[in-house]
């Protein structure tokens, strides 16, 4: 293993469990290195662009690697697809694991492996790379659950940052009794209520469930037209906007929105003139250029300022 530089920061993605994982286990790294606590700081992926990159030392782990990141002292620890080649960071990467399997690697090679960890980590990899045919896949989907009910820094304090304390947590029967009961019920009724954005965008509306499952499955049954399906939440006073895919395209739509993620599954937050989801959905018809479906709707999209200045916004960007 390489001579690890001391971080003054570990940075992580707060948007999944797979952030979660990973940046935990590298603050364990780095205690184990260096004897005391490196602070740990969560952004999701807007934020983190905007996030300007003083420190002269730094972890980043489930964040594309890219040439700001790609510093003296600086080690990213990811594993979406780049195009930029390590010139200056100490870079941990493979597409064909998730971040928290990448950053349980380097601690392994320091002897901070357990059973309990390696269960952690199995199933949060499945989770994130959608390993399907995994016979642990429903209780792996049932684990990355809890970040997004529960929200990253929430779950922090519920387990003291102590990683272990995950497995088998009581809440996980929570997560359990949803998915079986309100998943398919979730379903249903989504698939009758997808909208377009544009011809190749649908937005889902939903309103029980574990929403990835249920976009996941209307792409994967076929019972929708549209190759990318977007759905809106509100969290922390913003709108976010999830985008899933077959294909690779949602990424390619994230992007448009100064997201990131992967191929078929990325977000990003919109701006902040958008403060409904009904606003949200508007902006992204007028963003991604569909027309609107009645006369009404124009008239609407047309007196409403916010979503006007909100599109003149993006395309400053």
């Amino acid at each position: 293993m390489l001579t690890l530089p001391k971080p003054e920061v570990i940075f992580t993605h707060e948007s999944d469990l797979d952030g979660f994982v990973a940046g935990l286990l590298l603050q364990r790294l780095a205690q184990h290195l260096f004897g005391e606590t490196v602070p740990l700081q969560a952004y999701h992926y807007n934020l983190w662009k905007q996030r300007d990159l003083r420190e002269k030392a730094a972890w980043v782990t489930d964040f594309t690697f890219e040439a700001r990141v790609d510093k003296t002292d600086w080690l990213v620890v990811d594993h979406h697809v780049t195009d930029h080649k390590a010139r200056a960071a100490h870079l941990h990467h493979d597409v064909n694991k998730s971040a928290g399997l990448l950053a349980y690697e380097l601690c392994q090679s320091q002897g901070l492996g357990s059973p309990e960890l390696e269960r952690l980590v199995h199933l949060n990899n499945v989770a994130d790379l959608f390993l399907e045919n995994d016979p642990d896949f429903a209780v792996a989907g049932d684990y990355a659950g809890l970040v997004k009910i529960y929200q990253f820094w929430n779950l922090h304090t519920l387990v003291e940052g102590k990683l272990e304390r995950l497995l088998n947590h009581p809440l996980l029967e929570v997560m359990a009794v949803k998915r079986r009961i309100e998943d398919p019920i979730g379903f249903e009724w989504s698939k009758k209520n997808i909208s377009e954005i544009s011809p190749t965008v649908g937005y889902v509306d939903t309103i029980v469930g574990n929403t990835n499952s249920i976009v996941h499955q209307l792409l994967e049954s076929g019972a929708t037209k549209y190759p990318v399906l977007v759905t809106l939440f509100r969290r922390s006073n913003a709108i976010f906007a999830s985008f899933r895919s077959r294909n690779g395209d949602a990424l390619k739509i994230a992007t448009r929105f100064q997201g990131g993620g992967h191929g078929n599954a990325s977000g990003a937050i919109l701006p902040k003139s958008v403060r409904t989801i009904e606003d949200g959905v508007e902006f992204l018809r007028q963003s991604l250029g569909a027309r609107r479906e009645s006369a009404v709707g124009r008239e609407t999209a047309l007196n409403n300022l916010e979503n006007l200045f909100a599109s003149i916004e993006l395309e400053k960007r």
